[in-house]
């Protein structure tokens, strides 16, 4: 057993993995040897219905609220990548039947849904959610009743579940290498700007270490709620605080406040640009504002020549509802679905326990828009590089950064020696 995981089962095993303590008021990869906790649900039941010739699964996405600017479209290219899949012959043999739910942007609701989908609907999968705060909704439920959930969004690190399956970046395939590039675009002073729940306060503290080790000085940290976007006061303070960068852990419609309350103040790219982890091709055009000149950190673009982006593309805008622009995490949430039934198959069995152990056994790739992606078995998140894209004047994304190859996740961060032991765990704890 390798040191880390023998330190990641240590976490869990002494409690470190607890609900939520008292860094947030709200609950929003990792390198190939660290372990997905070793938890034993406490339903290990199922009623995941194999009998006919469909499967169910469960597509849970914010419709409505204030995500919902953001995860109409992971919902709509899930629906996409089922009908690819059933047109291919399914998963299995059998045609995937989805259940489209609304998380409505409230985390109670995405828990409740949850319990509906497993144990009334009996899915074999769900696939959906955004905001760390709907993980973390989800994630007792799936362990409680020994289901999957599939995440397709960037997040703040610092978990694996044997229920999860993280097809977006983790801190050390986003976070890490948006501040490398800062510290080689010669910043010195950086300004953090997030909405109140567990990424961004989580991101941020992150953050704040690296920024210590790269010679980079915090000259301010505000926050705002996610359902709110009044940021005139908060942006007041980055004015007179007068930053480098601005780094943007706000999620959802929110970042349309931050933006406006930004050119109010007479900011701009030229003098005071921001890094966004959260604004991708499809928010940038709804921003109420022209954002060109400004930064983000993501693993795919849709401007990336790869060899399958340009088919995903050109399907994606084919298809009825489309948005017309592709997105990380529209097509982390499109790897999901394939990496599912690259799971079942190698399994040959939709039941958790076997897909689990198809994934323990390694091996399991796929040829995504971003590359070619490989899932680490052991804490069920996917290899990914790094990009950092600038805004052009058609709201896509120039690439001006790139990583050395793929990054393979490393969610507790134990690969970095400015990460200390002790923050680590008190920041586990907190996230809950």
């Amino acid at each position: 057993m390798s040191t880390i995981s023998k330190r990641l089962r240590t976490l869990v095993a002494t409690g470190a993995l607890v609900t939520t303590a008292a860094l947030v008021l709200a609950g929003c990869g990792a390198r190939a040897g660290d372990a997905a906790p070793e938890a034993e649900p406490a339903d290990a039941g199922s009623c995941i219905d194999t009998s006919g010739d469909t499967i169910k699964l469960g597509f849970l996405n914010s419709l409505t609220g204030g995500m919902a600017i953001s995860e109409k479209t992971v919902s709509n290219v899930l629906h996409m990548a089922a009908d690819e899949i059933n047109a291919s012959g399914g998963i299995l043999g059998k045609q995937i039947e989805y259940i489209q739910e609304d998380g409505a942007t409230d985390w109670p609701t995405f828990a409740e849904k949850t319990e509906k989908l497993l144990t009334q609907d009996c899915v074999g999968a769900i696939f959906g959610g955004w905001t760390s705060s709907s993980r973390k909704a989800v994630k007792p439920v799936v362990e409680e009743h020994n289901g999957l959930f599939f995440y397709p969004v960037q997040y703040e690190g610092l978990e694996a579940s044997p229920n999860i399956y993280y097809t977006g970046a983790t801190t050390n395939q986003q976070i890490i290498p948006a501040m490398d590039f800062l510290a080689a675009q010669g910043v010195k002073t950086l300004f953090l700007a997030g909405s109140d729940y567990v990424f961004p306060r989580t991101a941020n503290a992150i953050i704040k270490l690296y920024a210590a080790e790269l010679g980079i000085e915090i000259v301010g940290e505000e926050y705002v709620p996610l359902d709110k976007d009044d940021w005139t006061t908060q942006v007041a303070k980055i004015v007179a605080a007068k930053p480098d960068f601005i780094f943007n852990t706000i999620n959802g419609s929110s970042n349309v406040g931050f933006v406006k309350a930004y050119y109010d103040a007479g900011l701009s790219p030229e003098t005071t640009p921001i890094i966004s982890v959260s604004i991708a091709e499809e928010e940038a055009p709804a921003m109420g504002h022209e954002v060109t000149g400004n930064y983000a950190s993501w693993n795919y673009f849709q401007s990336l020549d790869t060899p399958n982006n340009p088919k995903f593309i050109a399907d994606w805008q084919a298809y009825p509802g489309s948005s017309g622009v592709t997105s990380d995490p529209m097509e982390a949430a499109y790897i999901s679905l394939y990496l599912y039934k690259a799971l079942v198959e190698k399994a040959g069995s939709f039941e958790v326990d076997a897909v689990n152990a198809a994934a323990a056994a390694g091996g399991i790739t796929f040829d995504a828009p971003e590359g070619t992606v490989t899932l680490d078995g052991e804490n069920h998140h996917i290899s990914k590089p790094g990009h950092i894209g600038k805004i052009n004047a058609d709201n896509q994304f120039e690439i001006v950064w790139e990583s050395d190859g793929f990054i393979e996740p490393d969610p507790y961060l134990y690969g970095y020696d400015w990460f200390p032991a002790d923050v680590r765990d008190s920041l586990v704890a907190s996230a809950g």
